[in-house]
């Protein structure tokens, strides 16, 4: 039997969820809602079969859904997944987990107290390139790992196709860190352990950060996070350094290996991960089975990181 699937928010992740959820074999897209007239009537348009509407509460507790997808702002992260937890839903988030450490804290808590499958849509869950620098570090074949370093410059915040999300140009939401670094600090806290600060400092525009430094550890290895706003081609990249071999990936797809040489590229096969893998892995979580995905209590650490960024140069 299909999974029974409702989806809150109907921005850029919300509508390309639903486009690949309505055509996954596990999924049947029952039900959808945004409080924006247009973005429910251009999803009514395409979709004619799928209930919309205009509250997004009205999911957490219909009763024909097994599952709830969130992409909705950050700030209501919480209010949607608590209740659905509570109600009996698995219950799949769009990062951050959230920007009030609070209501991570409760996310988490309710998660453990309903025993709700419960999953973050981290795009490094699954990728290709991460799984493999996971891999070579588990099998020891990076050596000791000496350090990690991610760079993020983008020449305009927020990019192009996030200029409707107004939110995620504001500082109380929005970012380069909560959007970009959160995925890079989350593989990093996958592969190394929990993120310690030791030293951060940010600088805000008319809006969000302009630029972002943050010195961290994991396990005594050290991390080094920046992220500018510059007039400089966008850029991402997280570099693994090991003793035998060090790992470079950029564009979130590309690897890259040194073993002192010149960076070499890597040919990667499998799966490249994409939103459908990482569906099915929800699926795989919901049905009792092994899933890739972070759950909120890795999306708590990843948050702790990133806010205490935010507010320690407050």
């Amino acid at each position: 039997m299909k999974i029974q699937l409702g989806i809150i928010g109907l921005g850029a992740m919300g509508t390309e969820m639903l486009e690949v959820a309505y055509r996954h074999p596990e999924f049947e897209v029952v039900a959808a809602a945004d409080p924006d007239p247009a973005a429910v009537e251009r999803i009514r348009a395409q979709y004619p079969d799928i209930s919309l509407g205009p509250v997004p509460s009205v999911l957490v507790e219909d009763e024909r859904l097994d599952a709830i997808y969130i992409a909705s702002p950050p700030d209501t992260h919480a209010s949607y997944a608590i209740p659905a937890m509570r109600a009996g839903k698995a219950v799949l988030s769009e990062k951050p987990l959230g920007v009030r450490l609070t209501d991570g804290v409760e996310m988490v808590r309710v998660a453990a107290e309903t025993g709700a499958v419960n999953a973050l849509n981290f795009t490094l869950s699954d990728r290709a390139a991460a799984v493999e620098v996971g891999r070579a570090v588990r099998d020891g074949e990076a050596g000791d790992v000496i350090g990690v370093d991610m760079r993020f410059t983008f020449p305009t915040w927020p990019r192009i196709f996030q200029r409707d999300a107004r939110w995620v140009a504001g500082r109380e939401q929005g970012g380069l860190l909560r959007e970009v670094g959160s995925h890079y600090l989350f593989l990093t806290d996958r592969l190394l352990g929990p993120l310690t600060p030791l030293s951060t400092r940010i600088s805000y525009g008319a809006a969000s950060e302009t630029s972002a430094v943050g010195i961290f550890t994991a396990g005594g290895t050290p991390i080094t996070v920046t992220g500018r706003v510059a007039a400089a081609p966008e850029t991402y990249e997280w570099t693994l350094y090991g003793t035998k071999r060090s790992y470079r990936i950029t564009d979130w797809s590309r690897l890259d290996i040194s073993d002192g040489s010149p960076w070499e590229a890597v040919t990667l096969s499998g799966k490249s991960g994409t939103e459908h893998t990482r569906l099915s892995s929800f699926a795989d979580a919901i049905r009792g089975q092994h899933s890739t995905l972070a759950d909120f209590a890795a999306g708590l650490r990843v948050q702790q990181a990133v806010e205490h960024v935010h507010h320690a140069s407050s």
